[in-house]
């Protein structure tokens, strides 16, 4: 469900700047798992932001993830 009060812009903007730094994310995987990745906000694109991890693999993750809550800043 959606974060009443945030719109995706808002979103985009917050995410983009963080880029290249140093971020924690914990991520909702379905079916009460939940996955903690620490790493780096590599790239934004208008639809997606990636993620480098600390061995150099690569996260893709979409806006619509943050505004819904399936992923979280920590």
């Amino acid at each position: 469900m959606r974060k009443a009060g945030l719109n995706i812009e808002e979103v985009k903007n917050k995410i983009r700047d963080l880029k290249g730094r140093e971020v924690a994310l914990n991520i909702n995987r379905g079916r009460k798992k939940f996955d903690t990745l620490n790493g780096i906000i590599k790239d934004v694109y208008p639809s997606v932001f990636t993620i480098e991890n600390q061995s150099a693999q690569l996260q893709t993750f979409s806006y619509y993830d943050v505004l819904c809550g399936n992923v979280i800043f920590l």
